[in-house]
């Protein structure tokens, strides 16, 4: 079945079960959805949790104007549109830009599967692994950090992060030196061969994750790519720490849980 924008928003998020476990539908979350594209994602987290308030980074301008069409259409007033490439570093840096479709058949549809794949970081073998992907355009684009960010809109904690900015991972964290220490959970992409050029892969992520206090709760990288869910155990609470049922969706957690509950 074809992938369209109203189908992807209308399904559930591919997170639901996990988030619900771990936050209440009803608590007033600070999330932050870096590398948002064109703004389906935050859309389904604005309904998920209809409470939080939502920032949606996004550096390319044509999804900048996107995400504002979209949070208009579907009547979403919680979400707030950063404009920028989120980075260990601020100033203008150079941004690679993806199109294409990997099928003349798809060319009609409003899901753009070409744009899903600009970074900053260059193309390594992207262009093997996906034939059809081009990167025609380089831009240049404004980029900050997460620390500014959040200093400029007094935020000191953070529920949830979900990054997805094609190789760049890291550079997102290392630029969060000060937030990262009070981020709950953090749902980013990870790669086992460089799609991008010099990216870091999944052992770099992992090593980084476990380095600063996160533990992984699940794993969908497979041989290429694919995604984990992290947790910051230094804020699990005594509730969540008694839990069963937590414990019980997380089976990944279960070897450090002695460590908590102690």
């Amino acid at each position: 079945m074809a992938i369209t924008r109203d189908s992807y928003i209308n399904s559930p998020s591919t997170l639901k079960s996990e988030l619900l476990s771990i936050f209440d539908p009803s608590d007033s979350l600070t999330i932050f959805d870096i590398g948002c594209c064109e703004g389906e994602d935050s859309i389904k987290y604005s309904r998920l949790f209809p409470n939080a308030k939502i920032f949606a980074v996004e550096a390319l301008p044509k999804n900048l104007a996107m995400i504002r069409e979209n949070l208009q259409k579907y009547n979403v007033d919680s979400v707030e549109v950063i404009p920028y490439a989120m980075s260990d570093e601020t100033g203008t840096v150079k941004f690679y830009v993806s199109s294409g479709q990997p099928n003349k058949k798809l060319e009609n549809q409003d899901w753009d599967y070409g744009n899903k794949s600009s970074s900053l970081l260059p193309p390594d073998k992207n262009l093997e692994v996906f034939p059809w992907l081009k990167f025609d355009d380089v831009l240049d684009v404004q980029s900050t950090t997460l620390d500014s960010i959040c200093r400029q809109k007094d935020v000191d904690a953070i529920d949830f992060v979900h990054l997805d900015v094609q190789g760049a991972e890291l550079k997102v964290l290392k630029g969060a030196k000060s937030i990262l220490p009070q981020i709950k959970v953090i749902w980013l992409e990870v790669e086992t061969v460089t799609l991008y050029a010099n990216q870091p892969l999944k052992n770099d992520v992992e090593e980084f994750m476990a380095q600063n206090g996160f533990f992984k709760l699940k794993d969908t990288v497979k041989r290429k790519s694919g995604d984990q869910l992290y947790i910051n155990t230094n804020l699990l609470s005594k509730e969540e720490i008694k839990s069963k049922l937590f414990w019980n969706r997380f089976p990944l957690l279960r070897g450090v849980r002695r460590a908590f509950a102690g």
